[in-house]
Parts: structure tokens; sequence; C-alpha cells
């Protein structure tokens, strides 16, 4: 079993908490990090780890960010391909929280549920 990984969110970073156990994964507030490759590099070979291991569950994607810039979206696109691949052998939910009057937060998590069609896309205001 991958043991759950926590990060306290810092001015540039977001929370980071991924509740393997559970099978729960939440990002949240902003995210654009120096060097978004160097800082998301270990959280996706967990978040990798643990899908390559998980089969038949109901895994739970909470992503509540209010910024990120260019490079930390291209992260983010290859942690959504990871979880969009695992979801031929899980459920998963991605649940997106947005603020209604930011539009680019929606229409990009909008972009995400025609994209990446096995996630299980639930839009959420705040």
């Amino acid at each position: 079993m991958i043991p759950d990984l926590y990060l306290a969110p810092e001015r540039d970073k977001p929370e980071v908490d991924f509740k393997f156990s559970r099978h729960h994964l939440s990002l949240k507030g902003e995210t654009y990090p120096e060097n978004a490759a160097q800082f998301y590099g270990p959280i996706l070979a967990a978040l990798r780890a643990y899908l390559n291991d998980t089969r038949g569950a109901h895994i739970t994607v909470d992503m509540d960010l209010i910024y990120f810039n260019s490079s930390s979206t291209k992260i983010l696109l290859s942690l959504f391909e990871m979880l969009d691949q695992a979801a031929r052998d899980n459920q998963v939910q991605l649940n997106w929280h947005y603020d209604p009057e930011d539009e680019t937060v929606q229409e990009f998590g909008a972009d995400l549920a025609e994209d990446y069609t096995a996630l299980v896309y639930n839009p959420v205001a705040k």
C-alpha cells in the first residue's frame, strides 16, 4: 500500500492531501511554483504508484484551485491523463470546485470534462 501524502500549502504551492488509503485525492489553493516539474515530480510518482496498484476502487478527486500558471497546467494535464487512464479499472470522480465569478477556472473544468471523458466530472460552485 502506498503511504498517504500530505504537503502543507505554501505561498506558491497548493495543499496536497492524497489519502490513498481512503481513495481520496485533493489539491487546494494556488499553484505557481518556480519549478513545477520539480515540485510535482514526487507527487506524480506517488500517484502513479497508487494507480498502478488500484483496481475496482471508487476514487474521489477534489480540485479546488483558485489559480494555476501555465507550467502547473502542463503538469495538471499529466495528472488528469493518469486519472483518465485509471478510470478504465476504477470509478474516478472529479469534483471541480470553482468560484462562479471566475470564468477561467470554470471553463478549464468544463474543458477537462470534454477531454477526459472516462472521468465522472462534477462541477461544484463555491
